[in-house]
């Protein structure tokens, strides 16, 4: 009897360390994790409209540990690009001002638009909520633009598009430009969204031209976005904010397209004219041209001041300039 109870507390601690080296591997991850404030890694996989491009405004990243503002950066926008709805993310103690300059990230609107042009329209947020805590935990809660609903009824009108209209055998600039005048012939620019800021009609959305026939310019990019991303083409939205331009003008957005290593502008809203005469109108003074050309058709009988973009955002349109001589 008294051997048996020698033998159970050197049992009893064998049972513990052996439980203990068997969760070492566990243990010693969590405590990390608490101790850095950083996740060791990230699980959560993108969607199916995830954006691989790089821009030069704008990357992705797989590290989640940000130790300047351009990392705060990259870390939002893989989070929107990605589709992920909820992510956290540590402050590392080394980055003393990370706290501050996520929130002032977090409440700049106008940089939150920007970013928001470069991923795909279904990735595209309608509002976003930035949790901070003093401790370095940073919670990013997305809301997207698009329900499942919607984007499974667009994909499946696309689908049924470009089976009837887009011969693959064409140049992609016929068949961006099949697209392009399809699309005007069969909407209508939304004056009471634009002049009222409500409608009955979705056009703010890819959804509005496709199934209802009227759009905003928010619409027709959006729209077109979807299309180019289809033909694997490099592409993103150009956006001018109320700040960009004098205050009676609102915020105007078109797209980017890179066709033959060159990018250029396609701005859909600008060639379905709104007439006097209530006739339909189709043009292509805004179709796939270059930062010059675009500037030559804003300069008519009535100024266009819509088009004065940013060029330190959309880098890819910074090196074009007059030449003079």
């Amino acid at each position: 009897m008294k051997f048996l109870k020698k033998m159970i507390f050197p049992f009893i601690c064998c049972v513990f360390l052996i439980l203990l080296l068997s969760n070492v591997s566990s243990i010693s991850t969590q405590l990390s994790t608490l101790i850095e404030k950083t996740p060791l890694y990230n699980d959560q996989e993108h969607n199916d409209y995830y954006k691989k491009d790089s821009f030069l405004f704008i990357q992705n990243t797989d590290s989640f540990l940000p130790l300047s503002k351009g990392d705060l950066k990259r870390i939002f926008f893989t989070i929107v690009n990605s589709g992920w709805s909820n992510f956290t993310f540590y402050c590392p103690s080394e980055y003393t001002s990370c706290i501050q300059d996520m929130k002032e990230f977090s409440q700049d609107q106008n940089m939150l638009t920007h970013i928001n042009n470069y991923v795909h329209p279904y990735n595209s947020f309608s509002n976003i909520k930035t949790t901070l805590s003093e401790s370095g935990e940073i919670t990013v809660q997305v809301e997207y633009l698009y329900s499942e609903e919607q984007i499974l009824k667009i994909e499946e009108k696309m689908d049924e598009i470009i089976a009837n209209e887009i011969n693959f055998q064409d140049s992609l600039y016929d068949q961006i430009k099949t697209m392009h005048d399809y699309i005007i012939n069969h909407t209508k620019y939304d004056v009471t969204r634009n002049e009222n800021g409500e409608s009955n009609y979705l056009s703010y959305l890819a959804y509005g031209p496709l199934f209802e026939g009227y759009a905003t310019c928010n619409g027709y990019t959006d729209l077109m976005a979807i299309f180019l991303t289809r033909l694997r083409v490099p592409n993103y939205k150009i956006a001018t904010t109320p700040e960009d331009l004098e205050e009676q003008n609102e915020g105007h957005v078109w797209n980017a397209v890179k066709v033959d290593q060159e990018w250029l502008h396609l701005d859909l809203t600008w060639d379905d004219p709104v007439s006097k005469d209530g006739k339909d109108y189709l043009q292509h003074k805004y179709f796939l041209v270059d930062t010059l050309e675009l500037e030559e058709a804003d300069n008519g009988s009535v100024e266009v001041l819509e088009h004065r973009f940013k060029p330190e955002v959309y880098l890819e349109f910074k090196t074009k300039k007059k030449d003079n001589n």
